[in-house]
C-alpha cells in the first residue's frame, strides 16, 4: 500500500468521525499507521496537516448545519467535536469571519474544506513531466467537470467561494477565452481564470499532488507572455496577514515574487491584493 492509499484511508476515517474530537494520535491508532509517518504523508499529499484538515472539515459541516438545519448552536458545537459553545464560536469566527449566529442569519453557505477525493482516478496521475507553457490550453465546456473537481480539491485557498456563482463565472470566462487549463489525461492539474483587461488573476488552482512541479510558474509565464504583454503589473487576491483560514497561500505568493498591496473586502470577506511587476 502506497502513501496516497494510506492517506485516503485516514481521510475516510476522519469523514466517518467528524462528530468526535479528532487528533493525530487517535487517527493513527485507528488506521494502524505510525503517527510520524502518517503526519508526514498526509501533509505532503493534502497540503494540510491532519489537524488543519479535520478542523476545517468539521467547521464546514457545522456551517452547513447552521444554514440548512434548525439545530441549536450548542448542539452544532457538540456535533462538531467541541466541548463548549464558546470554544466553537471562537474558532468559527476566526475561520469564517462571522459568528455562528451571523452566519445563520446571512443564510449563505460556503465550505472551508470539502472532502479530499481522489478515488477512481489516482492511477491516471503519473507525476511525470508536466510539459511547458504550450501544454496549457484554453478550457472548453467539456473541461468543466474536471475543472470543478480540482476546484473542490483546492477550495481551502478561496474563502467565500459559492459553487453556483463560480460556475457562471467559469462559463463566461471559457466563452471569453480567459480560462486556461493544464491536464494530464482527463485530470485537471492546473487551472486559471484571468482578466486581460485588468491584468488580474481571478482564480489559480494547482492539484495538491503537483504543487512541487512548477505549474504555477508555467501559468504566470503563459499570461505574461501572451495575454498581459501591455501590463506592467498583474494582481491577485488572497487572505490577509494573520488570517487563521490561510493554509499558506500568502507565503506562496511572496515566494513567487508577488508583493502586498491594498486591503480589500470581497463578498464580505477581508482579503488583500498582491501585485507582481514585470521583470
Amino acid at each position: 500500500m502506497n502513501d496516497l492509499e494510506k492517506v485516503l484511508i485516514a481521510i475516510d476515517y476522519i469523514e466517518t468521525h467528524l462528530m468526535e474530537k479528532l487528533d493525530l494520535d487517535k487517527i493513527a491508532q485507528a488506521t494502524h499507521y505510525s503517527k510520524f509517518h502518517l503526519h508526514r504523508s498526509f501533509t505532503k499529499t493534502v497540503g494540510l496537516t491532519i489537524y488543519e484538515y479535520s478542523r476545517r472539515r468539521q467547521l464546514s459541516e457545522a456551517a452547513k448545519l447552521l444554514v440548512f438545519s434548525n439545530k441549536s448552536i450548542v448542539d452544532i458545537a457538540l456535533l462538531s467535536g467541541y466541548s463548549s459553545q464558546q470554544a466553537f464560536a471562537t474558532m468559527f469566527k476566526a475561520m469564517y469571519k462571522q459568528s455562528p449566529n451571523q452566519f445563520r442569519e446571512n443564510n449563505v453557505y460556503y465550505p472551508l474544506q470539502l472532502k479530499y477525493k481522489l478515488e477512481g482516478h489516482t492511477s491516471a496521475i503519473h507525476f511525470g513531466d508536466t510539459g511547458n507553457v504550450s501544454a496549457i490550453t484554453f478550457a472548453t465546456e467539456k473541461d468543466i467537470p474536471s475543472w470543478i473537481e480540482l476546484t473542490r480539491l483546492v477550495i481551502d485557498g478561496f474563502p467565500y467561494l459559492n459553487e453556483e456563482d463560480y460556475l457562471i463565472t467559469l462559463k463566461r470566462c471559457i466563452k471569453q477565452k480567459e480560462a486556461l487549463i493544464l491536464k494530464e489525461e482527463d485530470i485537471a492539474i492546473g487551472i486559471m481564470l484571468f482578466s486581460s483587461k485588468s491584468g488580474s488573476i481571478e482564480f489559480l488552482g494547482v492539484h495538491p499532488l503537483y504543487r512541487s512541479k512548477g505549474i504555477t510558474e508555467l501559468f504566470l509565464d503563459k499570461v505574461w507572455n501572451e495575454f498581459f504583454k501591455d501590463k506592467e503589473v498583474i494582481s491577485i487576491t488572497t487572505y490577509r496577514d494573520g488570517d487563521k483560514a490561510d493554509t499558506g497561500y500568502r507565503e506562496e505568493l511572496k515566494e513567487l515574487g508577488f508583493a502586498e498591496a491594498e486591503l480589500l473586502t470581497e463578498f464580505g470577506y477581508p482579503t488583500q491584493k498582491f501585485i507582481m511587476k514585470k521583470k
